[in-house]
């Protein structure tokens, strides 16, 4: 029995489909090494956040501007699509700051002094 080359064809294009689909349905986000201050953040930052696509993001940017800063991460509360259980969920990938505040840099290690010279003989 031999398939016809429409149907192979069919089912070649269906499995590929099929694997292209669980590839990219099982790739997660990886979340962002810092909170997100969601009163600088721009749309692209904010979709950093597990939880937060394109249209949510548009959704706090477009808030922001039209209400001003944010007070509390649960200001987003406030958001048609926000509930308890979802902002608890990408609450620690968020964070309030002020308007215009300078991230803080990672602490540099202290740095070592070289142990002191010994004095020489006499």
């Amino acid at each position: 029995m031999t398939l016809q080359p429409h149907v192979l064809r069919a089912i070649v294009s269906l499995c590929s489909m099929f694997f292209l689909f669980a590839a990219a349905s099982s790739a997660k986000k990886k979340p962002p090494a810092q909170p997100i201050n969601i009163n600088t953040a721009n749309s692209e930052e904010l979709q950093l956040v597990p939880g937060i696509g394109p249209v949510t993001a548009g959704k706090i940017v477009q808030m922001r501007k039209s209400y001003g800063a944010f007070k509390s991460v649960d200001d987003l509360l406030a958001i048609r699509g926000f509930g308890e259980k979802r902002l608890d969920k990408m609450r620690k990938y968020l964070t309030v700051g002020r308007v215009g505040a300078k991230p803080v840099p990672p602490a540099a290690p202290p740095a070592t002094k070289p142990p002191p010279a010994a004095d020489p003989p006499l």
